[in-house]
Protein backbone atom coordinates (compact mmCIF):
# COMPACT_ATOMS: atom_id res chain seq x y z
CA UNK A 1 0.00 0.00 0.00
CA UNK A 2 2.65 2.40 -0.61
CA UNK A 3 4.89 4.84 2.16
CA UNK A 4 1.82 5.03 4.02
CA UNK A 5 -0.62 2.55 6.01
CA UNK A 6 2.35 0.09 6.18
CA UNK A 7 1.14 -1.68 8.83
CA UNK A 8 -2.43 -2.66 7.72
CA UNK A 9 -1.51 -5.99 6.65
CA UNK A 10 -0.55 -7.03 10.20
CA UNK A 11 -3.96 -6.53 10.92
CA UNK A 12 -6.62 -9.95 10.85
CA UNK A 13 -9.26 -7.88 9.31
CA UNK A 14 -11.25 -11.04 8.71
CA UNK A 15 -11.39 -12.30 12.02
CA UNK A 16 -12.68 -8.59 12.88
CA UNK A 17 -16.05 -7.28 12.44
CA UNK A 18 -17.33 -3.72 11.93
CA UNK A 19 -20.13 -1.55 13.52
CA UNK A 20 -22.81 -3.12 11.30
CA UNK A 21 -21.76 -6.73 12.99
CA UNK A 22 -20.57 -7.54 9.06
CA UNK A 23 -16.64 -8.64 8.20
CA UNK A 24 -14.57 -5.87 8.69
CA UNK A 25 -12.76 -7.14 5.26
CA UNK A 26 -13.84 -4.19 3.73
CA UNK A 27 -11.54 -1.50 5.58
CA UNK A 28 -8.22 -1.78 4.26
CA UNK A 29 -9.10 -0.58 0.58
CA UNK A 30 -11.57 1.89 1.90
CA UNK A 31 -8.40 3.26 3.72
CA UNK A 32 -6.45 3.04 0.67
CA UNK A 33 -8.86 4.63 -1.39
CA UNK A 34 -8.61 7.67 0.97
CA UNK A 35 -4.61 7.62 0.93
CA UNK A 36 -4.66 7.43 -2.89
CA UNK A 37 -7.38 8.30 -4.28
CA UNK A 38 -8.68 11.82 -5.84
CA UNK A 39 -10.46 13.62 -3.20
CA UNK A 40 -13.66 12.37 -4.47
CA UNK A 41 -13.01 8.74 -4.26
CA UNK A 42 -11.58 9.72 -0.87
CA UNK A 43 -14.51 11.86 0.41
CA UNK A 44 -16.56 8.67 -0.52
CA UNK A 45 -14.60 6.33 0.84
CA UNK A 46 -14.45 8.60 4.36
CA UNK A 47 -18.16 8.52 4.27
CA UNK A 48 -17.97 4.51 3.71
CA UNK A 49 -15.58 3.97 6.14
CA UNK A 50 -17.43 6.27 8.83
CA UNK A 51 -20.60 3.48 8.14
CA UNK A 52 -18.00 0.99 8.80
CA UNK A 53 -16.31 1.70 11.93
CA UNK A 54 -18.78 4.65 13.40
CA UNK A 55 -21.97 3.02 12.46
CA UNK A 56 -24.87 5.60 12.32
CA UNK A 57 -21.91 8.35 14.06
CA UNK A 58 -22.26 6.86 17.41
CA UNK A 59 -21.80 2.84 16.97
CA UNK A 60 -18.33 1.14 16.94
CA UNK A 61 -17.70 -2.55 16.24
CA UNK A 62 -15.08 -4.54 16.89
CA UNK A 63 -12.61 -3.50 14.08
CA UNK A 64 -12.91 0.48 15.61
CA UNK A 65 -9.77 0.56 17.57
CA UNK A 66 -7.77 -1.29 14.98
CA UNK A 67 -8.96 0.91 12.39
CA UNK A 68 -7.73 4.57 14.62
CA UNK A 69 -4.13 4.26 13.89
CA UNK A 70 -4.81 4.60 10.23
CA UNK A 71 -6.86 7.71 10.73
CA UNK A 72 -4.65 9.04 12.77
CA UNK A 73 -1.47 8.40 10.55
CA UNK A 74 -3.73 9.29 6.94
CA UNK A 75 -5.02 12.74 9.17
CA UNK A 76 -1.63 13.49 9.93
CA UNK A 77 -0.28 12.42 6.17
CA UNK A 78 0.83 15.92 3.95
CA UNK A 79 -1.30 15.61 0.89
CA UNK A 80 -4.17 13.45 1.92
CA UNK A 81 -7.39 14.73 1.34
CA UNK A 82 -10.29 14.93 3.81
CA UNK A 83 -8.43 15.78 6.84
CA UNK A 84 -11.46 17.48 8.30
CA UNK A 85 -13.75 14.89 7.46
CA UNK A 86 -11.23 12.04 8.76
CA UNK A 87 -10.78 14.71 12.12
CA UNK A 88 -14.84 14.63 12.22
CA UNK A 89 -14.71 10.63 12.19
CA UNK A 90 -12.31 10.44 14.98
CA UNK A 91 -14.48 13.01 16.95
CA UNK A 92 -17.63 10.95 16.21
CA UNK A 93 -15.68 7.30 17.40
CA UNK A 94 -14.75 9.27 20.25
CA UNK A 95 -17.35 10.62 21.61
CA UNK A 96 -19.67 7.30 20.89
CA UNK A 97 -20.75 5.56 24.34
CA UNK A 98 -24.04 3.72 23.04
CA UNK A 99 -22.74 0.03 24.18
CA UNK A 100 -21.81 1.86 27.47
CA UNK A 101 -25.15 3.55 27.73
CA UNK A 102 -27.51 0.23 26.83
CA UNK A 103 -25.47 -1.92 29.14
CA UNK A 104 -25.73 0.37 32.14
CA UNK A 105 -29.65 0.67 31.54
CA UNK A 106 -29.73 -3.09 31.26
CA UNK A 107 -27.74 -3.71 34.31
CA UNK A 108 -24.79 -3.80 33.28
CA UNK A 109 -22.44 -5.94 30.79
CA UNK A 110 -23.02 -9.11 32.87
CA UNK A 111 -26.93 -9.03 33.17
CA UNK A 112 -27.63 -8.25 29.62
CA UNK A 113 -25.90 -9.69 26.08
CA UNK A 114 -23.51 -6.42 25.84
CA UNK A 115 -20.40 -7.80 27.31
CA UNK A 116 -17.44 -7.16 24.31
CA UNK A 117 -19.28 -3.78 22.95
CA UNK A 118 -18.31 -1.50 25.69
CA UNK A 119 -15.12 -2.58 25.71
CA UNK A 120 -14.63 -1.93 22.07
CA UNK A 121 -15.80 1.71 23.16
CA UNK A 122 -13.34 1.75 25.33
CA UNK A 123 -10.54 0.23 23.17
CA UNK A 124 -11.38 2.89 20.05
CA UNK A 125 -11.92 5.82 23.19
CA UNK A 126 -7.70 4.58 24.03
CA UNK A 127 -6.56 4.71 20.14
CA UNK A 128 -8.01 7.94 19.65
CA UNK A 129 -6.15 9.43 22.69
CA UNK A 130 -3.20 7.69 22.21
CA UNK A 131 -3.16 10.05 18.73
CA UNK A 132 -3.44 13.22 20.68
CA UNK A 133 0.62 14.66 19.28
CA UNK A 134 -1.50 13.27 15.56
CA UNK A 135 -4.35 16.30 16.51
CA UNK A 136 -2.30 18.66 18.41
CA UNK A 137 -0.39 19.00 15.21
CA UNK A 138 -3.03 19.11 12.97
CA UNK A 139 -5.12 21.84 15.79
CA UNK A 140 -1.88 23.94 15.20
CA UNK A 141 -2.08 24.11 11.19
CA UNK A 142 -2.28 27.22 8.97
CA UNK A 143 -4.81 25.68 7.17
CA UNK A 144 -8.00 26.43 9.11
CA UNK A 145 -10.00 23.76 7.71
CA UNK A 146 -7.29 21.01 9.62
CA UNK A 147 -6.88 23.06 12.34
CA UNK A 148 -10.85 23.68 13.59
CA UNK A 149 -11.36 20.12 13.49
CA UNK A 150 -8.59 19.34 15.26
CA UNK A 151 -9.17 22.08 17.88
CA UNK A 152 -12.48 20.68 18.26
CA UNK A 153 -11.71 17.09 18.83
CA UNK A 154 -8.88 18.11 21.18
CA UNK A 155 -11.76 19.99 23.31
CA UNK A 156 -14.51 16.81 23.10
CA UNK A 157 -11.20 14.85 24.23
CA UNK A 158 -10.07 17.15 27.31
CA UNK A 159 -14.07 16.97 28.10
CA UNK A 160 -15.20 13.47 27.76
CA UNK A 161 -14.80 12.27 30.86
CA UNK A 162 -13.76 8.36 31.39
CA UNK A 163 -16.12 5.77 31.13
CA UNK A 164 -17.97 4.48 34.15
CA UNK A 165 -17.37 1.43 35.38
CA UNK A 166 -19.86 -1.28 34.85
Amino acid sequence: MGGLLKGVSGVRWGELRDARELPAGDIPPLLSRIAYGGEDTARLAVDELGDRVCALGFVVGEATASTVPFLLELAGAPYVPCKAELLDLLESIYRTDSWHSSAAAAGGPKRTSFREQPAWEVAAREAVHAGRLVIEGLASSMRPEEAEPARKLLVTMDEAPPFPDL
